[in-house]
């Protein structure tokens, strides 16, 4: 704690940038047993995917006939669009030279003046002609500007505020802001959204194509800007069930779901590496009756998604290392289930050499058990060599429980868990917590080893401890609670 603070954030910086470097030019060593297959911006998917003759689109891919053993290379330098649906045992990587092969989630830019037209001149809100996915936000000029997301409830058929749920939501109104963006659906009802209450409410998912509207007071939003991607609701890398996935040296980005998502009773052998994920979340999940995330009154009837890396249920040799993953909605990287009865177990996860920025939560975990649920268990997972920064900076925090954010969020759920380790990993300051670390019983909290902690003067350290009895209480950013409740004794800390 005796270092300059300067002194602290220009190596905080450096040895960001050294990190970045370092995963951005990592290089292919994804060895395959099967089959290779190669696809390229200039391929044709009538080919028979050999380097000579590669294919071309990602739904080629998807529909593709592989098999356990087979990989699949992108060519560096290109953009593909969509998604991939995953097979089951098979690699995903890159091959050639220059920059990762990049997927973005939308079907095309929106930077062309011709998509647009205008809705309402006064207020310069514009109209995206062709229907889209819901979006979490839209990026512009590769990452300059973002969209801030404005998100109607819906109740009584209709979309109403959600701070005042007994006024309709008028765009023309309620978009303030420049870059706003409100996105319509309503084709699709579902009557039962959620704990048995029956009223209708909009239908969100793949298949919910609406309206999207931008106020840009500069003119078309597709000749202001040199570059618009939307971020729909869309995974990247649609794992789903499949085991023994290897997904490597791809750049994901701009997807309003997860950039890979995965979920099953147990997912085994999901490995992610030296991959490039960004602006990814915000999309609307569900609406629902009430929106239990919603702090003020049970409010809100919506709730927003979107996770970098996740596995939600159970997961046996899960690993993401040497990844970059910022601006993400919610979690860099994840593993999760609330179990409503079933047993799900958890193990052998590791989470190394990782460099987060500007998430809200740079790594996420928990266990939620319900329903007489007892045997469902984290064990064997480590949590070592990470550079998790910004939490909480992000453009995450336009949600409206701004409170939660956290370096590594655990939540306050049972979060049975043994074998648990947390080590040398650099923690570079925190909007809010800077770690969320509770469990029901003492013996599931994790270790804490040999961690670096860096954080603004009067800032939160945050919560480790049991709380079958009650909560653990929000500490305060001290060496003393550092080191005599979290039990870090070797800690590095600095407060700058």
């Amino acid at each position: 704690m005796d270092r300059d603070s300067s002194e602290i954030l220009a190596w905080a910086e450096a040895e960001a940038e050294r990190r970045k470097k370092e995963i951005l030019t990592a290089t292919d060593s994804c060895a395959v047993v099967g089959m290779s297959y190669y696809v390229s911006n200039d391929g044709d998917d009538e080919n028979d995917g050999s380097r000579s003759r590669p294919w071309q689109t990602l739904q080629k891919v998807s529909q593709a006939e592989l098999q356990e053993g087979d990989g699949v290379f992108f060519r560096r330098g290109d953009l593909f669009r969509g998604f991939v649906q995953t097979k089951a045992g098979v690699t995903y990587g890159a091959y050639g030279e220059g920059e990762k092969p990049k997927f973005y989630g939308w079907d095309y830019s929106l930077a062309d003046p011709s998509l647009w037209e205008i809705w309402n001149e006064s207020r310069k809100i514009w109209k995206l002609k062709k229907p889209i996915l819901d979006c979490g936000t839209l990026v512009f000029n590769d990452g300059e500007f973002h969209s801030r997301k404005l998100i109607p409830s819906y109740r009584g058929g209709r979309f109403v505020c959600r701070e005042e749920e007994g006024r309709i939501f008028d765009p023309a109104v309620e978009m303030t802001r420049n870059l706003d963006i409100v996105c319509f659906y309503e084709e699709r009802m579902n009557v039962k959204p959620s704990k048995g209450e029956d009223f209708p409410v909009p239908q969100i998912d793949d298949q919910s194509f609406g309206t999207l509207l931008l106020r840009c007071d500069e003119g078309n939003p597709g000749a202001v800007f040199s570059s618009v991607e939307a971020v729909p609701r869309r995974n990247l890398i649609q794992v789903k069930g499949n085991d023994r996935v290897t997904v490597d040296n791809l750049c994901l980005k701009y997807c309003g779901a997860h950039a890979i998502g995965a979920a099953g009773p147990c997912i085994t052998g999901l490995h992610v590496s030296n991959c490039e994920i960004g602006w990814i979340g915000g999309s609307i999940q569900n609406y629902y009756g009430t929106d239990p995330n919603y702090p003020q009154g049970m409010r809100g009837s919506v709730t927003r998604y979107g996770n970098g890396v996740e596995i939600y249920g159970g997961c046996d040799d899960y690993v993401v290392e040497n990844c970059y993953i910022y601006q993400v909605y919610d979690a860099a990287i994840t593993h999760q289930v609330t179990t409503n009865g079933k047993t799900y177990r958890m193990n052998n996860i590791r989470y190394l050499n990782n460099l987060v920025e500007h998430c809200v939560y740079s790594i996420e975990y928990f266990l939620e058990k319900t329903q007489g649920d007892a045997e469902s268990v984290i064990s064997d997972c480590i949590m070592e060599g990470n550079m998790l920064r910004f939490s909480g900076y992000g453009w995450g925090q336009q949600r409206h429980n701004t409170d939660t954010p956290a370096h590594i969020k655990g939540w306050s759920y049972e979060n049975t868990a043994r074998d648990f380790e947390i080590r040398n990993n650099i923690f570079d300051r925190a909007a809010y917590r800077m770690l969320h670390l509770v469990a029901k019983e003492a013996g599931s909290l994790p270790e804490m080893d040999q961690n670096t902690y860096v954080q603004a003067k009067g800032g939160m350290l945050g919560q480790y401890g049991a709380n079958a009895e009650k909560e653990p209480e929000i500490l305060p950013f001290t060496e003393e609670n550092i080191q005599r409740v979290f039990r870090d004794n070797e800690a590095q800390i600095y407060i700058v």
